[in-house]
């Protein structure tokens, strides 16, 4: 087995293991027949500090074959991100986000350099990247300290994002199903939307439902992020919001438009993504929208 694909089939197991909206949702597609689904991209977050951040994190991936495209910023969430392309058309795109800790308040960059400076240098340096297993195993394994309670509190009051990633570290944010290789009707977000809310799973409406890109080509929607039990350092144990899952739809580009159906591929549709989706697709965890689900 190739070391990417060991890597990306480790994120899927622990991934489907802590986020049972997952299981939940690929069985009702069973059920109605689907058995094989399109990843469409696979989703990080990172703290932009020297020894980590997307500069170090991106390494793993641009040594598996993945490039470097375009890059987005959130000015409200204070976060910066790229998008990398795959190496071959069955692999997932990647998206990893990255806070910026200096535009913080002086009191949220103390706790998080409390944790992140434990980290002396950039782990992904010393890593073999050609075992997959070793990978695996450092994208699922602590950075840092668990955080106090306190701690966490504080950052998710000035920054859910960095609460966030304090205690989840590099755990798959989320994976997304691609509508556009499903049957009827559950290819396009609209009809997938129906399918989730019939069976019980609760959509991020930050934005309204469905978040549509300004050329009409790209459409997403997600689930809000389940809460999962986390024990902090003094032992306590609270609910946090955890991973989440993402649909996407790539409407096929207008210079394509009368090839047939059964003839496309992914460089006949929208490539890329978009800030403005994305900015709401974010509040998967946030409180306003994991707090009734």
């Amino acid at each position: 087995m190739l070391p990417l694909d060991m890597v990306l089939g480790g994120l899927m197991r622990r991934y489907e293991d802590r986020v049972p909206d997952v299981g939940v949702i690929l069985g009702s597609l069973r059920d109605h027949g689907i058995l094989e689904i399109e990843n469409d991209h696979i989703a990080f977050r990172t703290l932009g500090v020297p020894q980590l951040g997307i500069r170090s994190f991106e390494k793993m991936f641009k040594y598996y074959g993945y490039q470097k495209r375009d890059a987005y910023h959130f000015e409200t969430k204070k976060l910066d991100a790229f998008w990398y392309s795959p190496p071959s058309p069955g692999y997932p795109r990647i998206f990893v986000s990255e806070l910026r800790v200096w535009d913080l308040s002086e009191d949220a960059q103390r706790i998080i350099h409390s944790y992140s400076d434990e980290v002396r240098a950039d782990p992904v340096d010393s890593l073999d990247l050609e075992s997959g297993e070793a990978v695996d195993q450092f994208l699922h394994s602590s950075l840092w300290r668990i955080p106090t309670w306190s701690d966490y509190s504080r950052l998710l009051e000035e920054s859910e994002y960095a609460a966030w990633v304090i205690y989840n570290r590099y755990y798959l944010n989320h994976f997304t199903i691609s509508t556009n290789s499903l049957p009827s009707p559950f290819d396009s977000v609209a009809g997938i939307n129906v399918l989730v809310e019939e069976i019980g799973v609760k959509l991020n409406d930050s934005g309204g439902k469905i978040k549509i890109s300004p050329d009409g080509l790209l459409l997403q929607s997600s689930t809000v992020a389940e809460l999962v039990d986390a024990q902090f350092s003094d032992g306590d144990w609270h609910k946090i919001a955890g991973s989440y899952v993402e649909f996407a739809e790539r409407k096929v580009l207008p210079e394509f438009a009368a090839m047939r159906s059964e003839d496309l591929k992914r460089c006949h549709r929208r490539e890329g993504f978009e800030a403005g989706n994305a900015d709401k697709i974010f509040e998967s965890t946030f409180a306003n929208q994991v707090a009734n689900s």
